[in-house]
């Protein structure tokens, strides 16, 4: 999966959740069946329905939680 690409494709929820959680390297399978409506992608899941981030996924994550934290900081 490559996340970037995905995320404007994303319910405003879904992102929120993502951004909330920017540790979380194994995705519920709830969070799974949102990208997967949102985006029409089929994702590699394992045996209980989550999926693994890859790194640079992770790394987007990271980042974008980050932006939106300085962004509400700056609104304060």
């Amino acid at each position: 999966m490559n996340i970037e690409k995905l995320w404007d494709r994303l319910a405003p929820g879904t992102r929120q959740w993502l951004v909330d959680n920017p540790g979380c390297r194994i995705l519920p399978r709830s969070v799974v069946a949102a990208i997967a409506k949102a985006t029409g992608e089929e994702l590699e899941q394992d045996r209980h329905g989550e999926t693994v981030l890859s790194p640079s996924d992770c790394e987007f994550i990271r980042t974008a939680s980050r932006l939106q934290e300085a962004n509400s900081q700056a609104s304060l």
